[in-house]
C-alpha cells in the first residue's frame, strides 16, 4: 500500500516558495545546463549553453537519459533550478 507524503511545516513551505512562477517566467532568457559527474556522463559534456530557457528545458526533459538528469541543474540569470523545478517549468510551458 502506497504512503502519502504530506509537505507540511517548514520543508513544505520552502518547497512551495522555490517553485518558479511560470506566468512571470522568461522562457526566452539564456540558460546554462550543468551536469553532475558520473560514470554515465564521463564522455559527455558537463556544460551546455542554450539561447533560450525553452530550448534547455526541452533538451533536458526530452533528450537527456534519466540517469544523466540526476544532479543536473539549469542556471538562468542567477537562479538555479534543479530537476523538480525543471520538470515543473517544462510542464507549465506553452
Amino acid at each position: 500500500m502506497a504512503r502519502e507524503v504530506k509537505m507540511d511545516g517548514a520543508l513544505g513551505k520552502r518547497r512551495r516558495e522555490r517553485r518558479p512562477d511560470p506566468d512571470g517566467f522568461d522562457y526566452n532568457a539564456a540558460a546554462e545546463l550543468f551536469l553532475a559527474r558520473t560514470k554515465s556522463t564521463a564522455s559527455r559534456p558537463k556544460y551546455k549553453r542554450f539561447d533560450t530557457v525553452a530550448e534547455g528545458l526541452r533538451f533536458i526533459v526530452e533528450d537527456l537519459p534519466t540517469a544523466v538528469r540526476l544532479g543536473a541543474y539549469l542556471l538562468v540569470d542567477d537562479a538555479r533550478f534543479g530537476m523538480e523545478e525543471i520538470r515543473y517549468l517544462y510542464e507549465s510551458a506553452d
